[in-house]
């Protein structure tokens, strides 16, 4: 299947690599996961269907140095690009790139989506992909009580006006089962055996936002 078409509306349509259906561009998906085979092979292959777009490629590391995920990308079939900022592939550490100054600011992070996409596409690329393995957000660092507002954030029709294919990597062993409840609520699509499905416990972004408006802070 062609990896970049268009649907009738005009909007882009591109494959995720492991999933046989066409998805619009800027797909915000979860995979909650306990299964590190699966997850590697689903990953490897996303990673890779962008790469093969000319989309440029994100990946924001936790559990692992750059250099060793670079590494078992490899052994995983990907075909990597040369290493090199603002190159086609990135592999950033989930910390640099969520919490820039040690801090998870919301506002911050929302507040640079457009001007980096538009960056994106000044530098030739047809859009933007990103992964990142969200365990970072469960060793305390400031602000990061706040991952699922940012995660529900990223469902707004404000938000939408930026294109970009989200992955969110959630560790099922790492997280209580309110954490993933909540994790499941603010993602429109999930990741099942290797197949992306309409999440049944997706909540509307401005029902969610009125909920943690109305909740006391913890």
């Amino acid at each position: 299947m062609n990896s970049q078409t268009e649907s009738g509306g005009g909007q882009r349509m591109i494959s995720l690599g492991f999933d046989d259906e066409p998805w619009p561009a800027g797909t915000h998906m979860c995979m909650i996961f306990d299964d590190e085979a699966e997850r590697r092979m689903v990953i490897a292959k996303f990673l890779q269907s962008g790469l093969d777009a000319n989309e440029q490629v994100s990946y924001f590391v936790d559990t692992s140095s750059p250099e060793e995920l670079r590494r078992s990308l490899g052994e995983d079939g990907m075909s990597l690009p040369d290493e090199g900022d603002g190159g086609q592939f990135r592999i950033v550490p989930a910390d640099e790139a969520y919490c820039p100054g040690g801090t998870f600011d919301v506002d911050l992070l929302m507040g640079k989506r457009l001007a980096r996409y538009q960056q994106i596409l000044s530098d030739g690329y047809v859009g933007a992909r990103v992964t990142g393995e969200m365990s970072w957000s469960r060793r305390g660092l400031p602000g990061s009580e706040r991952v699922v507002e940012y995660e529900v954030r990223l469902n707004t029709s404000e938000a939408r006006k930026v294109p970009t294919t989200g992955l969110c990597q959630y560790d099922a062993r790492l997280f209580d089962g309110k954490a993933l409840h909540d994790i499941l609520s603010v993602h429109p699509m999930m990741i099942v055996h290797g197949q992306v499905l309409r999440n049944p416990f997706y909540v509307e972004p401005e029902e969610f936002l009125a909920k943690l408006a109305a909740s006391p802070p913890s």
